[in-house]
């Protein structure tokens, strides 16, 4: 029992955590007075320099200890990345509403400009991060990093696809104009096919698990929880969830405004996050 707990009990659990409270962090912090961005700003970029610090550390190891830096390393910068975007300060070229009746290529050549600089941030963060692992055992870092984003991905593009929960409701008032991207209706055929993807890899994980053929170490079990909440988020994007239901003490009142609904990171999930609320993504 005791091994069991260790093992995977643990793990999942701090996964889950780690999900739910850097989610709320995060939305905690944006909703603080626009007076004190510059400050919540700086003490996030001296944890997200940190962040790096301890993904480096954790690569070189592949022990218990290590597994949880990395993945907690990469939760921090994450965390980063989504206060950035959702305070307006790093989101894209384009910030003012799509244009109304905007054909298929148009519209997602608008709605890329609206992120862009965005994603060229996380691009470079996974860019570093992949010099950082040259010749180190341990992956749980960039692993984490890699599953965050193309969670993020699908998220994204399923918004844009259409999905009937987009939370556009939740928009801060400068990011009102995001709304505009997304698209609210049936679920698309991507949408049923990238959840069955993740679906499937998650059950493929699993079965390998089970057969003997991997083994299962914290790091596993880490990113295997961090996949299951990803999915949940992503299937979050077929039904209302008000969120003060799992975030109502980071959505207190405030001075400032409500911010989107997960899917999430988080990431997205939105996807899931993963850290940060993914389904307000264009």
């Amino acid at each position: 029992m005791n091994d069991f707990w260790l093992s995977t009990a643990a793990p999942a659990l701090f996964a889950l955590f780690a999900w739910w409270f850097g989610t709320g962090a995060i939305l905690w912090l944006v909703r603080r007075p626009v007076r004190s961005f510059r400050w919540r700003m700086a003490g996030m970029s001296v944890l997200g320099i940190g962040s790096l610090w301890g993904a480096h550390h954790s690569m070189q190891a592949s022990d218990v200890a290590n597994a949880y830096l990395g993945f907690a390393s990469v939760i921090v910068m994450w965390g980063w990345h989504e206060l950035a975007f959702l305070s307006g300060w790093i989101t894209g070229p384009r910030r003012e509403p799509l244009t109304p009746g905007a054909p298929g290529i148009v519209r997602f050549r608008e709605s890329l400009q609206a992120i862009l600089h965005h994603e060229f941030a996380l691009l470079a963060n996974f860019g570093v991060l992949l010099l950082m692992q040259q010749g180190q055992p341990n992956h749980v870092a960039i692993c984490t990093f890699a599953l965050l984003w193309c969670m993020r991905l699908s998220a994204k593009l399923n918004l844009f696809f259409g999905v009937p929960e987009v939370g556009e409701q939740y928009l801060p008032s400068h990011l009102t104009y995001l709304g505009s991207y997304f698209r609210r209706g049936p679920v698309s055929v991507f949408f049923y096919f990238s959840i069955s993807i993740a679906a499937g890899s998650w059950l493929w994980l699993v079965g390998q698990a089970q057969l003997g053929a991997v083994t299962v170490n914290t790091g596993w079990v880490l990113l295997a929880a961090l996949l299951g909440l990803a999915i949940i988020e992503h299937l979050l994007m077929m039904f209302p969830l008000p969120m003060q239901r799992l975030w109502g003490w980071a959505m207190g009142r405030s001075t400032s405004v409500s911010l989107p609904s997960t899917t999430s990171g988080l990431p997205v999930v939105p996807a899931v996050p993963v850290i940060g609320p993914e389904a307000s993504r264009p």
